[in-house]
């Protein structure tokens, strides 16, 4: 690898390590949509809940005053006893009973997976990246940006299942949910998905061979055919 290719790699690293941390930040935590009740009534207790890939938290918060952002009970931020409880993602047989109405499962259980994919190519792109500093391996980069493109991708793809979920959920009529908001889990999300496709586009780039500066002058330069 060239010391300026090297030097491009590296500086692409960088936007490499942000995308995988907010994958990671994305995928481990439970923030992903705020869900909120209709507050019936205030000096009482009302139940809100966030979710992620994997869990579901509920938090009983005592309302004094109406939430000023709209009617629902939150915001999330505000104290309460929290109890948390993880999906029943891969538990065949049964009908999970999640948020008291029946869940999505299918949408649960397809943004998970694929989120799954994506720390897959996540990791197959980093052993490429590394592995092409060795001398003569630079063609790894071509794999490596495709590995970082499918992963960013693939974190979209579970965000987009997500958001479906959620608005599926809110527009059912057996839910107790009125509000929604997406929450910095989601966010990251997003950012994953942008910070990776930009980094794998830029390793493919990176990859190309370089083209002559003046290729009609190079042309010009060949020998002609000659025949016999």
């Amino acid at each position: 690898m060239f010391e300026e290719q090297a030097t491009k790699v590296k500086l692409t690293s960088v936007v490499i390590v942000a995308g995988m941390s907010a994958m990671l930040a994305a995928v481990v935590t439970d923030h992903w949509a705020v869900l909120s009740p209709r507050v019936e009534r205030l000096n009482a207790t009302c139940e809100a809940a966030h979710f992620g890939l994997w869990r579901l938290c509920k938090k009983s918060i005592f309302m004094v005053e109406e939430d000023p952002q709209g009617k629902g009970c939150g915001p999330i931020t505000l104290p309460g006893a929290k109890n948390c409880s993880y999906f029943k993602h891969f538990t065949s047989g049964e009908e999970a009973e999640v948020f008291e109405v029946k869940t999505q499962k299918e949408y649960n259980i397809s943004a998970a997976a694929i989120a799954i994919f994506s720390l897959f190519f996540m990791i197959l792109g980093t052993l490429c990246v590394i592995f092409s500093f060795g001398k003569g391996r630079d063609y790894l980069l071509r794999p490596a940006g495709m590995f970082f493109a499918f992963a960013g991708l693939c974190i979209i793809i579970s965000v987009e299942v997500m958001r479906q979920s959620v608005k599926r959920m809110i527009d059912s009529d057996e839910t107790i949910w009125i509000e929604y908001y997406y929450s910095w889990s989601f966010t990251c999300a997003c950012a994953s998905f942008t910070l990776l496709i930009l980094s794998g586009v830029a390793l493919l780039l990176i990859s190309m061979p370089h083209m002559p500066r003046n290729p009609w002058e190079t042309c010009m330069d060949a020998e002609p055919d000659t025949l016999d």
